[in-house]
């Protein structure tokens, strides 16, 4: 009776085991997204948020990061990352080393903007490189 148990025991666990790795490694991930456009954004332009990353980087990425941001700008390219999701980036600050706003839109749809314009963009401030990032970005205005 004892190792019966205990055998019992072992295969309840591993099932528990199995149906944990599957939920957070593989269906968790995929169906627990955020969606930005039900989200209240942070306004700000894409010259201040380059301004602030410039002056104060730890601020602002202890204000920004993970946070829904709504980022209007002026288009500087229109072009696709290596996973065929459309990038725009805004013009943030000018200089030697310029610092801009890439956000990835989280549609794989080809968005018809042109250079020069001024458009605002809502998603989530994922980190700050040589230009900020922006991730699960929609268009809101074109």
């Amino acid at each position: 009776m004892n190792k019966k148990n205990i055998v019992i025991g072992a295969i309840v666990a591993a099932i528990i085991g199995v149906v944990g790795v599957w939920y957070f490694i593989f269906y968790k991930p995929t169906h627990s997204k955020r969606d930005v456009a039900d989200e209240v954004a942070i306004q700000v332009t894409a010259k201040d948020i380059a301004t602030e990353f410039e002056t104060d980087e730890q601020k602002a990425t202890t204000k920004y990061t993970n946070k829904a941001l709504e980022i209007t700008g002026e288009l500087v390219e229109n072009k696709k990352n290596e996973s065929g999701f459309p990038v725009l980036t805004l013009k943030g600050t000018p200089g030697d080393i310029p610092k801009n706003i890439n956000c990835t839109l989280k549609d794989n749809k080809p968005v018809e903007i042109k250079s020069g314009t001024t458009i605002t963009v809502k998603g989530i401030l994922n980190g700050n490189m040589s230009d900020v990032i922006i991730i699960e970005a929609i268009v809101v205005t074109k």
